[in-house]
């Protein structure tokens, strides 16, 4: 039987325009999940799809193959270092060969040419440092049991090496004089572009999702990706620990808002952002770039995955390293059962945003969300969270475990 939180994903997919909120709020859950988004290895190897039969049974970690995009150099689409992009790509079969599900790699952003110039070197801004294979988990899984309603779509795995959510205009690489390629926009355009000839154009259902910054690509793009699609495609997008907040940090600083001026500044992605926003706020100061803003313009249908306590938020927004110059939140930022009584409460009070961030969002008829109170950063990914004994439950709308 499926997971339960999979089950209202489901619920929710299936009823087109009905309401199914899924909001699981419960006492903090003091568990200590030692994920962190690591930055990938490998060498490059330019190896496309082979001509395997999927219909035919195989090998649940059997690993999935990198593709280089081919209509990448006569589209200008490159990596920060001027490498070309990548996704790795299984075929669906049986009653999935005309469903697709696209992912999106997450893995933070850069907001200088130096931090820029520094990811061009790994393998999220090169492809040249990319895992030739990749083992698809959680809701990209091809295993049944682990992935039961997604296992035989078309599913897809987007690498992410343009440091700006696939958001970046290269416009801006003239005006900062880098050798960097700031291409991310064209990235998005040459891969779906790539998709639909290989039969994304006639899919029944798609769905688009993203971890992290992947997420928030996700939000970017969901709009245009549902114009991409004949109408008869029912077309719907999930981001996966990707609702990043606007607010201050302990230090009573709103770092992450100067962060994403930043990016914004650095690579142009206002020309990525709803012009609905750009024109009602400066676009340099960076308000568009936060979820919160997004999807109050995105018309296609969003499900949000996120933990009350986003270890990556905790550690990157609420307790930058710069707030915390005598280390006071040191332990506390590595687990929950560090905090003290004090912390824990400010940590509460950063959940309590995160709720009332999403207060607009409530009245979305055909939105919907999962939160539980897991000290975790991306969960749909990763089968132990996605669908196995330990994952996240809903049993009428309540969380009732968290591992």
């Amino acid at each position: 039987m499926a997971n339960p939180m999979l089950r209202t994903w489901l619920l929710w997919w299936r009823k087109w325009g009905k309401k199914d909120w899924a909001i699981a709020a419960v006492g903090f859950a003091a568990v200590l999940f030692t994920f962190t988004l690591l930055i990938e290895s490998g060498t490059e190897d330019p190896s496309a799809i082979g001509n395997r039969p999927l219909d035919l049974p195989i090998s649940a970690d059997d690993p999935v193959e990198l593709t280089l995009l081919r209509n990448a150099k006569d589209r200008g689409a490159f990596c920060l270092d001027g490498s070309l992009p990548g996704y790795h790509f299984e075929k669906g079969f049986g009653s999935g060969s005309n469903k697709w599900v696209i992912h999106i790699e997450g893995g933070g952003w850069c907001n200088t040419i130096e931090s820029c110039s520094y990811r061009s070197r790994t393998a999220l801004g090169s492809s040249k440092f990319m895992d030739r294979q990749v083992i698809f988990a959680g809701m990209l899984s091809r295993d049944p049991s682990q992935n039961p309603d997604f296992y035989n779509w078309n599913r897809i795995k987007i690498r992410y090496c343009d440091g700006a959510s696939l958001a970046g205009h290269p416009e801006s690489e003239f005006k900062n004089g880098t050798k960097l390629f700031f291409r991310g926009q064209l990235i998005w355009e040459a891969i779906m572009d790539e998709l639909l000839s290989m039969g994304m154009a006639k899919a029944k259902q798609a769905f688009l999702t993203g971890c992290s910054a992947g997420g928030l690509a996700t939000l970017i793009h969901c709009d245009d990706f549902r114009q991409l699609l004949p109408k008869y495609t029912t077309v719907k997008c999930l981001a996966d620990a990707g609702f990043f907040l606007d607010e201050k940090d302990v230090g009573g600083h709103y770092t992450m808002r100067s962060f994403y001026q930043d990016v914004l500044l650095l690579q142009g992605v206002d020309k990525s952002l709803h012009k609905n926003c750009v024109s009602k706020t400066d676009p340099s100061q960076g308000q568009c770039l936060f979820p919160q803003e997004i999807i109050k313009n995105t018309r296609t249908p969003i499900f949000l995955v996120h933990p009350g306590y986003d270890f990556w938020q905790i550690r990157n927004i609420l307790v930058p390293d710069v707030s915390d110059p005598s280390g006071h939140w040191r332990k506390c930022r590595q687990g929950l059962q560090y905090c003290n009584s004090t912390q824990i409460e400010i940590l509460q009070g950063f959940r309590t945003s995160l709720l009332n961030a999403l207060d607009e969002f409530k009245q979305n008829k055909e939105g919907g969300y999962f939160i539980n109170s897991c000290f975790i950063h991306c969960q749909t990914w990763f089968s132990p969270t996605w669908h196995s004994s330990s994952s996240p439950r809903i049993n009428n709308k309540f969380l009732n475990k968290c591992f």
